[in-house]
């Protein structure tokens, strides 16, 4: 089984969220990698949006190969404003390299995927890839979600295989035990 976790992160993340994912994982024994897009840096550090806690990433998602990617037992992308921030293209219409990334994360069925609250708005670029799924986002992107072409699901999480969301930053935890319950299955 796979070891890692990877976790997306950019300014603006939800630290009681992110702090909690970390110790969570890690306390069941996975490495937690926090990824990002790195824009050619050996590192670039982020604040919290409550507390401004600082938050230093080292590892890219960008040209990430299958074979890396099959390391990672799950793929989350938070709540906050996170996925705002990575869906930042160079041109106008051009998909990001974070949607890009989540694209490639959703062909492969041994990664479990979590998106929660607001996180879904990465997967409009690449609509496609969330094809027939069903899925739970904030009140706030229903419609985003829904004009996507993606099935919503109007629960606090929801599973549809190896594909979990959550509602809102406030159900991290519930979120976090049901992604580890896929990753088990």
């Amino acid at each position: 089984m796979a070891k890692k976790i990877g976790i997306l992160v950019e300014n603006r993340f939800i630290e009681k969220e992110i702090f909690y994912y970390k110790t969570f994982f890690e306390t069941e024994g996975f490495e937690v990698v926090f990824l990002t897009r790195l824009w050619g840096q050996k590192s670039l550090t982020f604040k919290g949006l409550e507390w401004q806690a600082e938050l230093t990433c080292d590892h890219s998602f960008e040209n990430m190969t299958s074979e890396a990617l099959s390391d990672y037992a799950a793929i989350i992308a938070p709540a906050g404003y996170v996925s705002d921030y990575l869906l930042y293209a160079e041109k106008a219409g051009e998909v990001s390299p974070a949607a890009a990334f989540i694209k490639l994360v959703m062909a492969n069925k041994a990664i479990v995927k979590g998106f929660i609250c607001h996180s879904l708005w990465l997967a409009s670029p690449v609509k496609e890839a969330f094809a027939g799924r069903l899925v739970t986002c904030h009140n706030n992107i229903i419609s985003h979600v829904t004009n996507a072409g993606i099935s919503f699901c109007d629960k606090d999480v929801c599973v549809d295989g190896d594909l979990v969301t959550a509602r809102t930053g406030g159900h991290h935890g519930v979120f976090a035990k049901e992604i580890l319950a896929q990753i088990r299955k």
